[in-house]
């Protein structure tokens, strides 16, 4: 079995809150996750169809037939047994006691912040890190299959899972979420969307291609978002000029995925598609990303840009430092890798940074720049 990165900070939260609500995208491995950390805590799964009614009919009686606590997956299928759980919660000392989790994150978080916020810690879990998968040597394998458990344990098909889940996800998900009626426009955004992978969000010229208005593309983002399809990074906005630019760019939260929307189906094909370096940034940045959230830290990522073509394609931001690094496909190292870089730290009056590459060699320039191959890249301190 994959050990999940998360485990260490998921065992401190539920140390320190009464209960912890695990959220990511669907199959992301919530449910393994939680039953692996509590095992001697009673699992209920509220798909049930009986264990459901029982919990609908009378919340009260079904939260009180597990007075030591119970991992409720699915929870937000019953959105009245919140209020009951505030309740449970405000009365009870014990910590840890109940542990949430569910598939369509939208919903559940909407109901924990208006019933439970202050009361329950977040645990965000993206689908594995390369970390956790541990097997850096082939590239292009990793960026097709994407990082879904499923995946890995279980051998099951790319092409297949990504089909079922582009199909669960569109059918079941969006349909709750937002009440999208016109489920073929939104199929047709998501196929556009991921060829946009990578690149400044330009929510006019989406709007234009799907056909309609900006304000549903940005509802409809905002729904990818929330539901750790997509994943919005921000510019850093510290005026060192005030030419930056402004808008976001746009990474999926899993290259699988985006490789399904955009029909790649096997490695020859991805070696020579025009978006591979793209797909290729977008690994590294989720990864980045996957780090912090196991870690139990927000998001830290940013990118620099400015008007003239001047970028950072991804800025680490601590209050102490912030670190820049360049992403670069090619397995051998330019020098132009390093002119980025080299502005960011005239312009900031800082030093170092990294070049993340998809070659082997470690590097440490005189300039005190790094490129590091991409197996290496969890060194970098995030």
């Amino acid at each position: 079995m994959i050990i999940r990165h998360s485990e260490k900070e998921l065992i401190a939260l539920s140390k320190q809150f009464k209960a912890v609500a695990v959220t990511g995208p669907r199959q992301s491995g919530k449910t393994t996750l939680v039953k692996k950390v509590f095992p001697d805590k009673p699992y209920v799964n509220l798909e049930n169809p009986d264990t459901r009614r029982f919990a609908i009919e009378d919340p009260r009686g079904f939260l009180n037939s597990y007075p030591e606590g119970v991992i409720l997956d699915e929870v937000q299928r019953v959105p009245d047994i919140f209020s009951y759980l505030q309740q449970m919660l405000d009365e009870s000392k014990q910590k840890g006691k109940f542990i949430l989790t569910g598939s369509n994150n939208f919903l559940l978080q909407e109901n924990i912040s208006q019933s439970l916020a202050g009361r329950v810690a977040y645990l965000f879990l993206l689908p594995l890190s390369y970390g956790e998968i541990g097997d850096y040597s082939n590239i292009n394998g990793l960026l097709l299959k994407g990082c879904y458990p499923a995946i890995y344990s279980s051998d099951t098909n790319h092409i297949k899972f990504f089909q079922n889940y582009i199909r669960t996800y569109v059918e079941r998900d969006v349909r709750l979420i937002r009440n999208i009626s016109d489920l073929y426009t939104f199929e047709k955004f998501l196929h556009l969307l991921a060829g946009r992978t990578g690149q400044l969000l330009n929510m006019s010229s989406l709007s234009n291609d799907v056909g309609v208005d900006v304000k549903t593309i940005g509802s409809w983002i905002n729904v990818l978002e929330t539901s750790f399809i997509v994943f919005r990074l921000r510019p850093y906005h510290e005026n060192f000029n005030k030419r930056v630019v402004k808008m976001p760019k746009l990474y999926f939260c899993d290259t699988g995925l985006a490789c399904r929307l955009l029909g790649i189906e096997n490695e020859t094909q991805l070696a020579t598609h025009p978006l591979r370096g793209s797909l290729f940034e977008n690994a590294v940045v989720i990864d980045f990303l996957k780090r912090r959230y196991n870690a139990g830290k927000e998001s830290n990522l940013y990118f620099w840009r400015d008007n003239t073509g001047n970028e950072i394609d991804m800025l680490l931001v601590n209050i102490d430092k912030k670190t820049p690094v360049e992403i670069k496909s090619s397995q051998t190292i330019s020098g132009d890798f390093f002119k980025g870089i080299q502005f960011w730290n005239k312009l900031s009056d800082s030093e170092g940074g990294y070049i993340v590459y998809g070659g082997d060699t470690m590097q440490k320039r005189s300039n005190g720049i790094t490129a590091i191959p991409f197996q290496k890249m969890g060194e970098i301190d995030e």
